[in-house]
Formats: C-alpha cells, structure tokens, sequence
C-alpha cells in the first residue's frame, strides 16, 4: 500500500516523531508546549459504548491508545499498523469500538474511510467520530474539509445515531483563531514559535468560558470541533 511522500506528509511524519522523542531538544520543547486552548464537554464521554476484546484507533499518531490497535499512516512510535483509512487490512466485523478523531477532513474520500468503519465494525459495536468545524487549517498530511453537525450526521449510512454534539466550544474557535492571526504578522518561524508558546500560556484559562456559553443553544454557530456516536445494528 502507497503511503504519502509529500513534503507536507514528511512534516507530519517530523510531528509525530517528535511527541516520543527521548531527544532532549524534544522533551523541552514538549515541556515548554502551553495547554490546549481548548477544554472537552464531558458529555461527549457519557455514551456507554464499553471497549471488546478488539477496539480500533484511527490517526493515533504517536499517541498512545492502551486498549486499541492503533491506525496511522506512518510507522512512528506507538502505531501498531501503518495503513490507509481508507482501506483498513482487517476482517469483517472485528472491532467492538473504533474511534475516529480528526482523521475525515484529512483523507481524500470520507466516504470511503465512512464504508471501511462499518465493515471491521462488528455488530452492535459503536463508532464514535470528531471533526472540526471553525479551525485553522492544518495539513497532517493534508487537510481537505471542515464539518457542520449535520454534515457529519449524514456519514452515518446504515449505523444508528446514539448521540451527537460539539466537543469544543465558541472560546475555542477564537483562541485557536487568534493564534494563528498573530503567527501572521510574524515573517521568522522562531518568532511565530514564541508567540505561540507566549500567547499560549497567557490565554489558555479562558478556555473555560466555554463551561457556561456550551449551554447555549447558539454555541455551535461557532462551534470548534463536533462529534457523534454510533453504532452498528446488530
């Protein structure tokens, strides 16, 4: 199987060696890396959808994923199988959860990657898919669309829709947003390195505005990354 040689997929590849790196310019500069400016709704996590004896993990990187057999692209660290979404080296109905997060803007045929999904799916097992809605443009290796809700409730197909909602709120989108638009008033790649590391730690608590305006029925307007739960009839 044919796996990206762009100069844009090199660079993915560089990331995600670096987040295991035992390098020390790599362990400082995952020590000096500002929290996410963003904060999880945890009712995303509230789905009773438990772990089988096999459970997929789709775009893991060099995350570690205990309890799945983790998916990527490239054989970095903490990658279990290097492989194409969209065409996954397993059996039919397999896996009892596999978890897609922030892969489908990144693969040229979601539909595809939607059709693999339920096949190793095993019946009765759950999926459960995050996609950003407002947020900056990033290639890993490439980054192709951005997802409405509904837009990503109709890639359900034949599975059941157990849940759906935004992750990550409206403070996020601006943080995130914000970041970005000061990197580009920045022509050297150090001095963008700075100011996001010194952005970063001084904007990071706001993130938790998002407690109170996640109760808005509007939050999604400019919702920073929605997901949904489903599951395979069985």
């Amino acid at each position: 199987m044919d796996l990206p040689s762009t100069p844009a997929a090199k660079r993915a590849e560089v990331i995600y060696r670096r987040r295991f790196s035992p390098a020390w310019r790599d362990r400082l500069w995952r020590m000096l890396q500002p929290p996410a400016p963003l904060i999880h709704d945890p009712r995303e996590t509230e789905v009773e959808a438990p772990l089988g004896r096999w459970n997929l993990y789709l775009g893991g990187a060099g995350a570690r994923a205990p309890g799945y057999v983790n998916v990527d692209l490239f054989a970095v660290p903490g990658v279990d199988v290097a492989a194409s979404a969209e065409a996954l080296p397993f059996p039919d109905g397999l896996f009892q959860r596999v978890e897609c997060d922030a892969v489908l803007e990144h693969v040229e045929n979601p539909e595809k990657v939607m059709g693999e999904i339920t096949r190793v799916l095993a019946p009765g097992g759950f999926a459960h898919l995050v996609v950003p809605f407002c947020h900056p443009f990033h290639e890993y290796p490439r980054d192709y669309r951005r997802y409405t809700l509904h837009g990503l409730l109709q890639l359900a197909g034949s599975l059941e829709v157990v849940a759906a909602g935004w992750r990550t709120g409206p403070t996020a989108t601006l943080l995130v947003f914000f970041l970005e638009y000061v990197k580009l008033w920045l022509p050297w790649r150090p001095l963008r390195v700075v100011a996001h590391g010194v952005l970063g730690w001084l904007l990071w608590p706001l993130r938790y505005l998002d407690v109170i305006l996640r109760r808005s029925a509007r939050a999604g307007r400019i919702g920073n990354h929605c997901y949904v739960w489903l599951r395979k009839p069985g």
